[in-house]
């Protein structure tokens, strides 16, 4: 079963529990005593969200969606009052997005990097290594850049781990 499915069917099965929990209608005139309130939810710990979003494009456009869907999501679960942790990994010509010297979004990246330390960004270094050797030259990369070995090896480990993956 794939995790779509064992998610539709834990959200059926979820359904079904609430309209068996649910109180029995009362007759025409009645009241229901008041339902006491909610237990505070400060100091309860809640999850961290993980997501991933992969750059594999060097179109401009495609950057930027990428960078709208980080600072949404992340914005999103701020107003929750939850933790969400994103990494925007790039490989492959989506390097582009990260390099110094060709970034079409650096200045936007460096912005949300000093303003939302839970975005962080990750440059393939294999596709690094293979510009550097077409291009004959080093391949700067925006300050804001971790360098992982393998971009896609890195979407992979954090998958196993259990974050949510995102092509935009």
């Amino acid at each position: 079963m794939t995790k779509f499915e064992h998610v539709m069917r834990a959200a059926a099965i979820g359904a079904v529990a609430l309209l068996l929990a649910a109180p029995p209608a009362t007759p025409q005139g009645t009241q229901l005593a008041a339902m006491p309130p909610a237990p505070p939810t400060q100091g309860v710990d809640k999850k961290t969200h993980h997501l991933i979003l992969q750059v594999n494009s060097n179109e401009p456009a495609m950057m930027n969606l990428a960078l709208n869907n980080a600072t949404n999501v992340e914005q999103y679960y701020k107003n929750l009052g939850e933790k969400v942790e994103i990494e925007v990994v790039t490989f492959g010509p989506g390097l582009h997005m990260l390099r110094d010297d060709t970034s079409p979004v650096k200045d936007r990246i460096k912005a949300i990097a000093e303003k939302t330390p839970s975005i962080s960004f990750k440059a393939c270094g294999n596709t690094q290594d293979n510009m550097h050797k077409a291009e004959h030259k080093d391949i700067p990369l925006v300050a804001q850049a971790t360098l992982v070995k393998s971009g896609v090896v890195r979407v992979m480990e954090l998958q196993e781990q259990g974050w949510t993956y995102v092509r935009p």
